[in-house]
């Protein structure tokens, strides 16, 4: 009797802020193929979570059901210079993935970045100030450096390039990529499936969030005795009401960067529809 896979038979490696999340959970939803719980187990980056060893990792692909494709969706995979051990790590594990990678406007995912760090108390200050102080922001958006070593150790045809705009414009022409990518071709987009980890949604932490928000009993009392409309002025006040802009100098500088890198991408994956109209022009 086949068993369950202990190693992925695909992941989706990235980037961070692009769909990850919704993509994730819509293939969660399908028949015959199963997630891990966590949704990012950042097995082969993480320091931390390496240490807990193979056989913790083996253990979240432990339920599936025999002929279920397994995967898992970290994006902290895509994170040079940050996480440099990944790739070392997988390659030594024998693992042959297929390899999923959604991209989008590298501005855009660099503002969300920033507003999903901003939520985390992670960064402080404009996002300006931000972009010179944490250059894990530009970094991230530079897909072809990113993506490059992937190329270089499972090939080019082994990884799927996709673009996050077609989560709004056309999501089941995305999964019907993914399906036919992962010789799935019946997958059906789920309407319930709610999007996932939407920056605009986010609400900034603060360090007694635990005992004021996440205790159950303080929960009870604040919907008791707090008016709904002062609660929800209280939540505006912890979010970014207006989708912060970079300066025009800054901006533009950064598209340079950006088109630059893009050359890098479009010589791996010559010929790809799904690059078409994701770098922006200068203004």
């Amino acid at each position: 009797m086949n068993q369950p896979p202990s190693l992925p038979d695909f992941i989706i490696i990235g980037a961070m802020k692009c769909g990850t999340s919704t993509l994730a959970a819509q293939l969660s939803a399908q028949e015959g193929l199963f997630m891990t719980t966590p949704k990012e187990p950042n097995f082969f980056s993480d320091d931390a979570e390496f240490s807990r060893g193979h056989d913790w990792y083996q253990s979240l692909y432990s339920t599936a059901q025999t002929g279920d494709l397994c995967g898992e969706a970290s994006t902290h995979y895509t994170k040079l210079p940050t996480y440099p051990e990944t790739l070392p790590r997988l390659l030594a594990s024998g693992a042959t993935p297929k390899l999923i990678y959604i991209l989008r406007d590298p501005i855009e995912r660099l503002i969300s970045h920033y507003i999903h760090e901003w939520t985390q108390g992670v960064m402080q200050g404009p996002i300006e100030q931000a972009v010179t102080r944490h250059p894990e922001l530009q970094a991230y958006s530079e897909y072809g450096t990113q993506i490059s070593p992937w190329v270089d150790a499972y090939g080019s045809d082994n990884i799927l390039i996709l673009n996050m705009a077609q989560l709004k414009t056309d999501p089941q022409a995305m999964l019907m990529q993914v399906g036919q990518f992962l010789q799935r071709p019946d997958l059906a987009w789920q309407n319930d499936q709610a999007r996932v980890n939407v920056s605009s949604e986010r609400i900034r932490k603060r360090p007694l969030d635990r005992l004021l928000i996440g205790n159950p009993v303080a929960t009870w009392l604040r919907r008791s005795l707090v008016p709904q409309s002062l609660r929800d002025v209280v939540k505006a006040k912890r979010q970014i009401q207006n989708r912060p802009s970079l300066p025009l100098p800054m901006r533009n500088n950064l598209i340079t960067t950006f088109r630059a890198d893009r050359q890098k991408l479009l010589r791996m994956f010559p010929d790809r529809p799904e690059l078409s109209g994701i770098y922006p022009d200068p203004s």
